[in-house]
């Protein structure tokens, strides 16, 4: 099974690296952008057990190691 895990930075969190990619793209000519957020995407396979044990193996290993639960928040899914 494979997980597909995008980390983000929360909301309330200033991205430097998002503003640095909508100010080059601007200058490029790319025009209405309003927003950039720059995080990571992970994808991780995994051998044997159920759905919702791997799926708390992911939650946990997303929390502990993948992200930084104070100023980043994540999501995943879980593919055959």
């Amino acid at each position: 099974m494979k997980a597909k895990i995008v980390v983000m930075p929360k909301k309330t969190v200033l991205d430097p690296q998002g503003k640095t990619v909508k100010n080059a793209l601007e200058s490029m000519s790319f025009k209405g952008i309003k927003d950039v957020r720059v995080g990571k995407f992970i994808e991780v396979e995994m051998e044997g057990g159920n759905k919702a044990e791997l799926q708390k193996k992911i939650d946990e290993a997303c929390h502990k190691l993948l992200s930084n639960p104070v100023i980043e928040e994540y999501s995943f899914t879980l593919h055959e």
